[in-house]
């Protein structure tokens, strides 16, 4: 029977690095407080409440070709966190997230930046979503792909299998065009409030069901990929300049800011040096 690694955040971060490398996937538990949890909760909470609960994206994303299950109902979705949550940009520079794409992603490139962002809310009734990789848009590569991209879920609340944590296959970031998950080969990532699940981007996965009654799971996702690849989630117009003039360099640089050799240029960069 297939499993996740678990490994504490008191552990070398190398620990992480070779469960992902050998597992595709990995629980550190550990990683953020209740005092961290809770003021990123009440800076994102106007916005979650905000959003609707969607029950109607799936059909319009099977309209534009994608997977007629890629988005479960009964969820809140928001995006832009590095625009909206200041405690969220703390998550992307932590040195956990760093190591590992120094690590698996920058053997790949000069820099890597930030892929994509999410606040996820999965209430009660959502159904289970559809097993993807994180780098299927970038179908050009063969299977199994070079690291493209490195995927993280920072858990806000509890996670169970009950509620709908996040569905894996151990080892599928290895496998061949063609092979197909089993039932049995698919692992539900169950952890404590404060653990963070990272899997490669070659690594099936998608969001669990959830079967509660009134358990509301809430995960943070964020991801980063190879500094050439074209960015899922459009940090120009999500931080845009009046935004990204605000951030110290190291985050700016991580959310795109930041020439890839000879890509991305432009005459309008932000001005502040930090």
């Amino acid at each position: 029977m297939p499993s996740i690694p678990v490994v504490s955040s008191r552990a070398p971060y190398e620990d992480a690095i070779r469960a992902l490398e050998s597992a595709g996937c990995v629980v550190v538990t550990g990683v953020t407080d209740a005092v961290t949890r809770q003021t990123i909760k009440r800076e994102l909470g106007p916005y979650l409440d905000a959003a609707d609960v969607k029950r109607s994206l799936n059909e319009k994303y099977a309209q534009d070709g994608g997977p007629s299950d890629f988005y479960p109902g009964n969820t809140k979705r928001i995006t832009a966190l590095v625009a909206k949550s200041e405690t969220f940009r703390s998550f992307v520079v932590h040195p956990l997230m760093l190591s590992v794409c120094d690590a698996l992603l920058k053997p790949n490139c000069v820099t890597y930046q930030v892929h994509a962002t999410a606040g996820l809310s999965v209430g009660p009734g959502a159904t289970v979503q559809v097993l993807h990789r994180e780098e299927d848009p970038f179908n050009i590569f063969p299977l199994p792909r070079p690291n493209l991209i490195i995927a993280t879920m920072w858990a806000i609340t509890d996670f169970t299998e009950e509620n709908g944590g996040t569905h894996l296959v151990p080892g599928s970031h290895r496998w061949p065009a063609g092979r197909t998950a089993r039932d049995e080969e698919v692992v539900a990532a169950e952890m404590p409030a404060g653990s963070v699940l990272l899997w490669m981007g070659g690594t099936l996965h998608g969001a669990g069901a959830n079967r509660t009654a009134d358990d509301w799971r809430f995960g943070i996702f964020l991801s980063y990929s190879l500094g050439w690849l074209r960015q899922e989630e459009n940090q120009y117009l999500d931080a845009p300049r009046e935004v990204a003039r605000t951030l110290p360099k190291q985050l700016r640089d991580l959310i795109g800011y930041k020439m890839h050799l000879a890509l991305g240029y432009t005459d309008a960069a932000p001005q502040n040096p930090r």
